[in-house]
Protein backbone atom coordinates (compact mmCIF):
# COMPACT_ATOMS: atom_id res chain seq x y z
CA UNK A 1 0.00 0.00 0.00
CA UNK A 2 3.20 1.98 0.14
CA UNK A 3 2.64 3.36 -3.75
CA UNK A 4 -1.08 4.73 -2.58
CA UNK A 5 0.17 8.28 -1.40
CA UNK A 6 2.70 9.08 -4.17
CA UNK A 7 -0.05 8.25 -6.60
CA UNK A 8 -2.51 10.36 -5.13
CA UNK A 9 -0.23 13.43 -4.97
CA UNK A 10 0.77 13.13 -8.21
CA UNK A 11 -2.85 12.84 -9.14
CA UNK A 12 -4.15 15.90 -6.90
CA UNK A 13 -1.18 18.14 -8.57
CA UNK A 14 -2.24 16.95 -11.93
CA UNK A 15 -5.90 17.69 -11.40
CA UNK A 16 -4.82 21.76 -10.19
CA UNK A 17 -2.13 21.84 -12.76
CA UNK A 18 -2.21 25.55 -14.14
CA UNK A 19 -1.87 23.64 -17.90
CA UNK A 20 -5.30 22.28 -17.46
CA UNK A 21 -6.70 25.54 -16.93
CA UNK A 22 -5.45 26.90 -19.38
CA UNK A 23 -7.86 27.28 -22.37
CA UNK A 24 -10.59 28.34 -19.92
CA UNK A 25 -10.98 30.04 -17.18
CA UNK A 26 -14.59 28.53 -15.98
CA UNK A 27 -12.73 24.72 -16.84
CA UNK A 28 -9.87 25.98 -14.24
CA UNK A 29 -12.25 26.67 -11.34
CA UNK A 30 -14.30 23.52 -12.16
CA UNK A 31 -11.10 21.68 -11.88
CA UNK A 32 -9.55 23.07 -8.82
CA UNK A 33 -12.89 22.90 -6.93
CA UNK A 34 -12.85 19.27 -8.02
CA UNK A 35 -9.57 18.51 -6.70
CA UNK A 36 -10.23 20.28 -3.55
CA UNK A 37 -13.37 17.82 -2.97
CA UNK A 38 -11.53 14.59 -4.36
CA UNK A 39 -8.29 15.63 -2.20
CA UNK A 40 -9.16 18.07 0.28
CA UNK A 41 -5.78 20.56 0.82
CA UNK A 42 -3.40 19.38 2.98
CA UNK A 43 -0.84 20.71 5.08
CA UNK A 44 2.64 20.07 3.15
CA UNK A 45 4.52 19.32 6.58
CA UNK A 46 2.27 17.26 8.64
CA UNK A 47 -1.39 16.37 6.15
CA UNK A 48 -3.35 18.21 8.71
CA UNK A 49 -6.62 20.35 6.56
CA UNK A 50 -5.18 23.39 5.22
CA UNK A 51 -7.40 26.48 3.42
CA UNK A 52 -5.15 25.79 0.28
CA UNK A 53 -2.75 23.54 -1.05
CA UNK A 54 1.16 23.89 -1.18
CA UNK A 55 0.62 25.81 2.43
CA UNK A 56 1.34 24.66 6.24
CA UNK A 57 -1.54 24.26 8.16
CA UNK A 58 -1.67 27.02 11.62
CA UNK A 59 0.80 24.06 13.74
CA UNK A 60 3.48 24.06 11.44
CA UNK A 61 3.12 27.72 10.54
CA UNK A 62 3.51 28.43 14.21
CA UNK A 63 6.89 26.53 14.63
CA UNK A 64 8.45 28.02 11.80
CA UNK A 65 10.77 31.17 12.34
CA UNK A 66 10.48 32.80 9.03
CA UNK A 67 13.41 35.49 8.30
CA UNK A 68 12.42 38.96 7.32
CA UNK A 69 13.92 42.58 7.74
CA UNK A 70 15.59 43.43 9.54
CA UNK A 71 18.85 41.46 8.50
CA UNK A 72 22.54 41.57 8.03
CA UNK A 73 22.95 42.73 4.58
CA UNK A 74 25.24 40.22 3.55
CA UNK A 75 24.82 37.09 5.80
CA UNK A 76 20.88 37.23 5.28
CA UNK A 77 20.89 36.68 9.72
CA UNK A 78 18.14 38.36 11.30
CA UNK A 79 19.04 41.24 14.02
CA UNK A 80 16.81 40.60 17.43
CA UNK A 81 16.47 44.52 16.71
CA UNK A 82 15.52 47.25 14.40
CA UNK A 83 18.37 48.61 13.72
CA UNK A 84 16.50 51.81 12.43
CA UNK A 85 17.40 51.40 8.87
CA UNK A 86 18.83 48.42 6.00
CA UNK A 87 22.24 48.14 5.11
CA UNK A 88 23.40 47.03 8.48
CA UNK A 89 26.24 44.24 8.87
CA UNK A 90 26.41 41.84 11.48
CA UNK A 91 29.70 40.84 13.47
CA UNK A 92 30.01 38.02 12.29
CA UNK A 93 30.42 39.43 8.86
CA UNK A 94 32.71 41.91 9.66
CA UNK A 95 35.07 39.55 11.32
CA UNK A 96 34.24 36.47 8.44
CA UNK A 97 33.79 38.44 5.46
CA UNK A 98 32.14 35.56 2.54
CA UNK A 99 33.24 34.79 -0.53
CA UNK A 100 29.56 35.39 -1.77
CA UNK A 101 27.78 38.95 -2.12
CA UNK A 102 24.95 38.17 -0.87
CA UNK A 103 22.89 35.49 1.00
CA UNK A 104 19.44 35.14 1.73
CA UNK A 105 16.85 32.49 3.05
CA UNK A 106 13.25 31.67 3.76
CA UNK A 107 13.72 30.33 7.64
CA UNK A 108 16.18 29.65 10.07
CA UNK A 109 17.12 25.95 10.55
CA UNK A 110 15.29 24.63 13.64
CA UNK A 111 13.36 21.51 14.98
CA UNK A 112 10.07 21.36 13.32
CA UNK A 113 8.19 22.18 10.35
CA UNK A 114 11.37 23.70 8.94
CA UNK A 115 13.64 21.00 9.26
CA UNK A 116 11.07 18.14 8.26
CA UNK A 117 10.54 20.07 5.09
CA UNK A 118 13.88 19.99 4.21
CA UNK A 119 14.31 16.22 5.36
CA UNK A 120 11.17 15.13 3.12
CA UNK A 121 12.59 16.71 0.09
CA UNK A 122 16.30 15.27 0.47
CA UNK A 123 15.91 12.15 2.26
CA UNK A 124 12.05 10.79 1.68
CA UNK A 125 11.92 11.53 -2.29
CA UNK A 126 8.88 14.06 -1.78
CA UNK A 127 9.83 15.39 -5.16
CA UNK A 128 6.38 17.59 -5.22
CA UNK A 129 7.91 19.86 -2.17
CA UNK A 130 10.69 21.19 -4.37
CA UNK A 131 7.73 23.47 -5.80
CA UNK A 132 6.20 25.29 -2.93
CA UNK A 133 9.56 25.03 -1.37
CA UNK A 134 11.61 27.24 -4.84
CA UNK A 135 8.30 29.56 -4.53
CA UNK A 136 9.25 30.63 -0.75
CA UNK A 137 12.71 30.77 -1.82
CA UNK A 138 12.14 32.97 -5.06
CA UNK A 139 9.66 35.10 -2.87
CA UNK A 140 12.37 35.19 -0.07
CA UNK A 141 15.24 35.85 -2.80
CA UNK A 142 13.60 38.50 -5.18
CA UNK A 143 16.33 40.87 -4.84
CA UNK A 144 19.16 38.29 -5.59
CA UNK A 145 16.73 36.86 -8.72
CA UNK A 146 15.98 40.73 -9.84
CA UNK A 147 19.81 41.01 -10.31
CA UNK A 148 20.70 37.97 -11.68
CA UNK A 149 22.05 35.63 -15.11
CA UNK A 150 22.11 32.07 -14.11
CA UNK A 151 21.25 30.15 -11.27
CA UNK A 152 24.01 27.30 -10.29
CA UNK A 153 22.65 24.42 -7.57
CA UNK A 154 25.18 23.30 -5.44
CA UNK A 155 26.52 20.26 -7.10
CA UNK A 156 26.35 16.58 -5.47
CA UNK A 157 29.28 14.07 -5.94
CA UNK A 158 28.59 12.04 -8.60
CA UNK A 159 29.02 8.83 -5.53
CA UNK A 160 26.41 10.76 -3.63
CA UNK A 161 24.21 11.62 -6.79
CA UNK A 162 24.47 7.88 -7.52
CA UNK A 163 23.02 7.19 -4.18
CA UNK A 164 20.49 9.36 -3.40
CA UNK A 165 19.18 10.04 -6.91
CA UNK A 166 18.62 13.29 -7.59
CA UNK A 167 19.67 16.34 -6.00
CA UNK A 168 17.55 18.61 -4.12
CA UNK A 169 19.44 21.56 -4.57
CA UNK A 170 18.92 21.30 -8.63
CA UNK A 171 15.47 20.63 -7.88
CA UNK A 172 14.94 24.04 -5.86
CA UNK A 173 16.67 26.02 -8.45
CA UNK A 174 14.60 24.34 -11.15
CA UNK A 175 11.54 25.65 -9.07
CA UNK A 176 12.48 28.78 -8.29
CA UNK A 177 13.40 29.63 -12.18
CA UNK A 178 10.03 28.68 -12.94
CA UNK A 179 8.81 31.44 -10.27
CA UNK A 180 11.71 34.19 -11.48
CA UNK A 181 12.20 33.27 -14.95
CA UNK A 182 16.10 33.26 -14.28
CA UNK A 183 17.91 30.13 -16.55
CA UNK A 184 19.23 27.35 -14.14
CA UNK A 185 22.48 25.58 -15.24
CA UNK A 186 22.85 22.15 -13.43
CA UNK A 187 26.29 21.56 -15.13
CA UNK A 188 27.99 25.00 -14.66
CA UNK A 189 29.69 23.99 -11.67
CA UNK A 190 30.83 20.08 -10.52
CA UNK A 191 31.59 18.67 -7.01
CA UNK A 192 34.90 16.98 -8.07
CA UNK A 193 35.72 15.85 -4.52
CA UNK A 194 33.90 12.99 -2.57
CA UNK A 195 33.78 14.91 0.90
CA UNK A 196 33.13 13.87 3.89
CA UNK A 197 30.15 14.67 6.35
CA UNK A 198 29.97 18.11 7.92
CA UNK A 199 28.39 16.96 11.02
CA UNK A 200 29.80 17.58 13.74
CA UNK A 201 32.52 19.37 12.58
CA UNK A 202 33.59 23.26 13.44
CA UNK A 203 33.99 26.29 10.77
CA UNK A 204 37.65 26.11 10.35
CA UNK A 205 36.99 22.35 9.81
CA UNK A 206 34.32 22.42 7.06
CA UNK A 207 36.48 24.92 4.97
CA UNK A 208 39.37 22.79 5.00
CA UNK A 209 36.77 19.75 4.54
CA UNK A 210 35.86 21.41 1.43
CA UNK A 211 38.93 23.08 -0.42
CA UNK A 212 38.84 22.69 -3.84
CA UNK A 213 35.88 20.31 -3.99
CA UNK A 214 34.36 21.97 -6.64
CA UNK A 215 35.28 23.36 -10.48
CA UNK A 216 33.95 24.71 -13.48
CA UNK A 217 34.36 22.56 -16.23
CA UNK A 218 36.58 24.15 -18.99
CA UNK A 219 33.50 23.61 -21.44
CA UNK A 220 31.17 25.66 -18.61
CA UNK A 221 33.32 28.74 -18.38
CA UNK A 222 32.02 30.82 -21.46
CA UNK A 223 28.91 30.15 -19.37
CA UNK A 224 29.53 31.65 -16.21
CA UNK A 225 31.96 34.18 -17.02
CA UNK A 226 30.88 38.12 -16.45
CA UNK A 227 27.79 36.47 -15.07
CA UNK A 228 25.71 37.55 -11.91
CA UNK A 229 25.23 33.87 -10.54
CA UNK A 230 22.45 33.02 -7.67
CA UNK A 231 23.94 29.99 -6.11
CA UNK A 232 20.59 27.66 -4.85
CA UNK A 233 21.31 25.22 -2.35
CA UNK A 234 18.65 23.48 0.25
CA UNK A 235 20.37 24.58 3.81
CA UNK A 236 23.23 27.13 4.62
CA UNK A 237 24.93 25.88 8.00
CA UNK A 238 28.55 27.60 8.43
CA UNK A 239 28.85 29.29 4.74
CA UNK A 240 31.87 26.63 3.90
CA UNK A 241 29.90 24.99 1.30
CA UNK A 242 28.44 28.43 -0.08
CA UNK A 243 32.08 29.85 0.28
CA UNK A 244 33.97 27.22 -1.87
CA UNK A 245 31.64 27.22 -4.38
CA UNK A 246 31.26 30.28 -4.75
CA UNK A 247 34.87 30.69 -4.67
CA UNK A 248 35.10 28.00 -8.13
CA UNK A 249 32.68 30.22 -9.87
CA UNK A 250 34.74 33.52 -8.97
CA UNK A 251 37.73 32.17 -10.30
CA UNK A 252 35.77 30.81 -13.42
CA UNK A 253 35.05 34.49 -14.42
CA UNK A 254 31.46 34.93 -12.68
CA UNK A 255 30.62 38.59 -12.41
CA UNK A 256 28.81 38.48 -8.81
CA UNK A 257 27.93 35.45 -6.57
CA UNK A 258 24.92 35.42 -3.91
CA UNK A 259 23.44 32.76 -2.33
CA UNK A 260 19.82 31.64 -1.60
CA UNK A 261 18.75 28.67 0.09
CA UNK A 262 15.60 27.40 1.84
CA UNK A 263 16.72 27.52 5.43
CA UNK A 264 20.11 28.78 7.46
CA UNK A 265 21.14 28.00 10.59
CA UNK A 266 21.08 30.75 13.01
Amino acid sequence: MAYIAPVTRALSQFLRHPALSGTSAVLGRVLRAAADIVFPPSCLNCRAATGAPYGLCASCWSQARFIERPYCERLGTPFAADLGGDGFLSPDAVANPPVFARARAVAQFEDGAIRQLVHRLKYSDRMELAKPMGAWMARAGAELLDDADLLVPVPLHRRRLASRKFNQANALAQAVSVESGVPVDPFALVRVKPTASQVGLSRSQRALNLQCAFRVPEAMTARVEGRAIVLVDDVMTSGATANAASRALLRAGAKRIDVLVFARVV
